[in-house]
This record gives C-alpha cells, structure tokens and sequence, in this order.
C-alpha cells in the first residue's frame, strides 16, 4: 500500500541510534519526520488511506501515538480518544493492567469516550512486542466497541507484537517494518 517512494524518504529521515536507551538496542529517532511538514503530510496520506470509510473513531497511545494519531483522526472527520497512563485521566476512567518484561502498568481512558458498536483504530508510533497494543485492545472492548484497524509507523520483526494482535481479528498496518 505504501509507495516505495514514502519508504525512501522515510528511510532516509528516520535516524539510527545505536545502543540506546541500552546497549544492543538499535533506537529509530523519528523525530527528524517533525522537520518536514511535506513529509508529515505524506505520512498521514498513507496512514488515512488505510483507514478510510472503515473506522468511527481513533485511539492514539500515550504519547507517541498522539504524533499521527490526532491528525489521521482530523483527516478522516471521526474522534480521537486519548489512551493513557494511569493517573493521568480525570475520573471516571477504565482502566486495563498488563505485564512488562519487568513488573506490570496500568492505561487509561475516559468512561463513555469509547461508544459501545464503535469500530476503532488503534494507532501507535511502533509495534514491537505488542504489550501495550493488545492492553489498549482490550480496554476498546470493554467498552463495547470493537477493534477494527491497528496502525503504525513501523513494525518491528521478530519480536512477535503482530502474533499477540491476531487475537483481535482486526486489520494490522504499518509502513516500514525493521
């Protein structure tokens, strides 16, 4: 779906951090994307053409998902519902608990944002292995809404985020994987 022509130009934006935050770790800096309002543009393009006419609302992660999120909400006339955090939402809120490599947290959203029926895009800035997605997933379902659509900038191979996702029957897209 994504032209080799945005892949390009994203590849070539998108900087290489290594060993960052850790050792090992090879970080994508897309910062850099935030330069380039033309680019910007590019990406929620993309990111709207996927989501077009089947979604009726938009969940963005904190905080990165709020990045493209908001905008590919406004591109397609439908609400953006923040998910964050715990503690960070005036109450009510529902709230959904989920396993890190080390301990456990807790992501937020407002009662009654998320309308029971509603089909939802979840989006995200990376997918690696899924924890927070499928926490946010199951939060949407809670509320009686249904996931329809997962969107990302980039996907992260071998680290399973899209096996842990399948269970929601929902589209996945992103549009560089690594």
């Amino acid at each position: 779906m994504t032209s080799p022509e945005l892949i390009k130009k994203l590849e070539e934006t998108i900087e290489n951090i290594p060993d960052f935050p850790i050792p090992g770790i090879q970080f994508k800096d897309i910062s850099p994307i935030f330069l380039n309002p033309k680019l910007y543009e590019e990406v929620i393009e993309d990111l709207v053409k996927f989501s077009k006419g089947k979604v009726d609302a938009v969940c963005g992660i904190e905080s990165r998902g709020y990045l493209f999120g908001i905008a590919i909400a406004v591109a397609l006339e439908v609400p953006f519902i923040l998910i964050r955090k715990a503690g960070k939402l005036p109450p009510p809120v529902i709230s959904e608990k989920y396993d890190l490599e080390y301990g456990s947290a807790i992501i937020e959203t407002r009662e009654g944002q998320i309308k029971p029926g509603q089909r939802i895009l979840i989006h995200d800035d990376l997918l690696a292995t899924g924890g927070t997605t499928e926490a946010a997933a199951k939060l949407v379902e809670k509320q009686g809404a249904t996931v329809s659509q997962f969107s990302f900038l980039i996907g992260l191979k071998g680290l399973n985020g899209e096996e842990k996702l399948n269970k929601f029957n929902a589209e996945v897209y992103h549009i560089l994987e690594y």
